[in-house]
């Protein structure tokens, strides 16, 4: 019969060493170390900064300084200011600036109300606009009764008030001017015959608004005058 011996010294670590093997056994893989440049980048968010120590901290738009802001602009000022600045080295007419207004937005009522006070005031002054006008285009442009009144209303002008301003032209001024067009035009047309030539500057002067009649009375004189024979044309 075998005596009980104490178990040998060395048993006590095996048996810790098999007892440790069958616990990681079975215990799932601890995860390897990730170095620090295999770390993904966290993606920033659309509400947050980065601050000089490396933190993050969510920054939010400053509110609206509404007393900054002042108060509302004034519809009427406004308006008056853009027919201070329309008028402003130009005379204008009432329909002119009325469509400005029209156009920047501004109510009727406040329109109308302050073009009829800067027509009051004389700031606005449809008759002396036409006559203005005609004094400009009539000499400088040699523009007849007709292209001018053709002008003046697409200006605006009331066709009444248009009508006594062309009413003082001067019928010798008109056909002058007509007289200079045709001298500055005939200088073109020498090389062209005296049929061509008048065909061009009859049709010259009725694009100007001179009537058929007062057209070729002029061009035949002027080529007389310019040694030219008088073409066969009927004005007719």
């Amino acid at each position: 019969m075998r005596e009980d011996r104490p178990p040998p010294s060395w048993l006590g670590d095996v048996s810790a060493g098999v007892d440790a093997w069958t616990q990681r056994a079975s215990a799932p893989p601890a995860p390897e170390p990730v170095r620090e440049d295999e770390r993904p980048a966290r993606r920033r968010g659309a509400g947050s900064r980065r601050t000089t120590g490396g933190r993050r901290s969510r920054s939010s738009a400053p509110p609206e300084d509404t007393v900054a802001l002042g108060p509302p602009a004034d519809p009427e000022a406004v308006a008056r200011k853009i027919l201070l600045d329309q008028l402003t080295g130009q005379a204008r007419t009432r329909k002119e600036l009325g469509d400005k207004l029209a156009a920047k937005e501004v109510p009727t009522e406040i329109a109308t109300r302050l073009l009829d006070r800067f027509e009051e005031v004389g700031l606005i002054d449809d008759e002396a606009f036409a006559r203005a006008w005609i004094a400009s285009r009539q000499p400088g442009k040699g523009l007849a009764r007709r292209a001018l009144a053709q002008e003046l209303r697409r200006k605006g002008v009331d066709d009444e008030v248009a009508r006594d301003a062309l009413d003082e032209i001067d019928p010798d001024d008109e056909e002058e001017a007509a007289r200079r067009l045709v001298r500055k035009k005939l200088r073109s047309l020498s090389r062209v015959d005296d049929q061509t030539a008048t065909r061009r500057l009859v049709g010259m002067l009725a694009r100007k608004g001179y009537s058929s009649g007062l057209a070729f009375s002029v061009v035949r004189e002027e080529l007389a005058q310019a040694g030219r024979d008088e073409p066969d044309i009927d004005p007719d």
